[in-house]
C-alpha cells in the first residue's frame, strides 16, 4: 500500500490574458513507506507547485492525490491541518529557524500543537531529537551562533520531532558546501529510514538526487523516472538544473 500516490495530476493558473498556464502535467507517483524518491528540475519546472500537492498545501486542478489510500479531495479542512502536522515534516533551504530562540525552542515547536503525553513531554522529546542528530551539546544555542550545517540539523530535528511518515525535503543543502551538505543528506537518509518514514528530496542538484534510492526529472511539468547514472549525467555544468 501506497503512503502517497499522485495520479493524473494536473495544475493550471488562469493568466490576466485568459490563456492557461499549465504548471503540472499528468503526474504520476507512489511514494511507500520508508521510500527516498528524489525529483530533480530546473528554476520553473514546476517543482514549487509539486511540493505544495505533495504537503497538502493546495489541490490538483485535475487528477487524484491520496493519503493512505484515501482521496484527498475528501478531506475536509481540518483534516487535512492535522494530517499536514502530524504527518508531514517539511525541510527548506533556508532553515527557516526562529530568531533569538534556542534550539531547543526551535525543536519544541511544532510540539505546541501537539497533545496529551506528547505536549508534556515536549521538552524532553525535543532534547531527544536534538541528541539524535547529534546537537545535544548545542541546546541552548540561538541560531545566529550556529553553521550553517548545525542550522539545517536543527530544521532536521524540528521536522522529525512529532515523528512524520512523510518528510519533503525542499532544497535541504542548497545554501551548505558539498561536504556538509553530503554530511545532512547522510543524517536526514538515515533518520528517516529509522524512523521508517518516506523522503522525498525536491532539488535542482543532481548530485544531492543521486543519493535517493529512486529518481525522477521533472521537466517542463512532466515527471518521468530516470535512472541514477541520468541523474549524474545531468549534473554536468552545461546542464544545470
Amino acid at each position: 500500500m501506497s503512503l502517497l500516490r499522485l495520479e493524473g495530476v494536473t495544475r493550471s493558473v488562469l493568466l490576466p490574458d485568459e490563456g492557461i498556464l499549465e504548471i503540472l502535467r499528468g503526474v504520476d507517483l507512489a511514494v511507500d513507506v520508508g521510500d527516498h524518491v528524489s525529483i530533480v528540475g530546473r528554476s520553473g519546472s514546476g517543482k514549487s507547485t509539486l511540493l505544495n500537492l505533495l504537503g497538502l498545501l493546495d489541490t490538483p486542478t485535475a487528477g487524484s492525490i491520496f493519503f493512505d489510500d484515501r482521496l484527498t479531495s475528501s478531506f475536509s479542512a481540518n483534516e487535512r491541518d492535522r494530517s499536514r502536522g502530524a504527518d508531514i515534516g517539511f525541510i527548506f533551504q533556508q532553515f527557516n529557524l526562529l530568531g533569538g530562540r534556542t534550539a531547543l525552542e526551535n525543536v519544541m515547536t511544532p510540539l505546541l500543537y501537539a497533545t496529551g503525553r506528547m505536549f508534556w513531554r515536549r521538552r524532553q522529546v525535543a532534547m531527544e531529537m536534538l541528541d539524535r542528530v547529534g546537537l545535544a551539546s548545542r541546546a541552548q544555542s540561538i541560531p545566529e551562533k550556529l553553521s550553517g550545517g548545525e542550522q539545517q540539523r536543527v530544521a532536521i530535528a524540528r521536522a522529525l520531532v512529532r515523528g512524520p511518515r512523510l518528510i519533503l525535503a525542499d532544497e535541504p543543502t542548497g545554501a551548505l558546501d558539498i561536504e556538509t551538505g553530503v554530511s545532512v543528506m547522510g543524517l536526514l537518509d538515515d533518520v528517516a529510514e529509522s524512523s521508517g518514514a518516506a523522503l522525498i528530496t525536491i532539488t535542482h542538484d543532481a548530485n544531492v538526487a543521486a543519493l535517493a534510492r529512486r529518481h525522477y526529472r521533472l521537466d517542463r511539468g512532466v515527471l518521468t523516472p530516470v535512472d541514477v547514472g541520468r541523474v549524474l549525467a545531468l549534473a554536468a555544468p552545461e546542464v544545470t538544473l
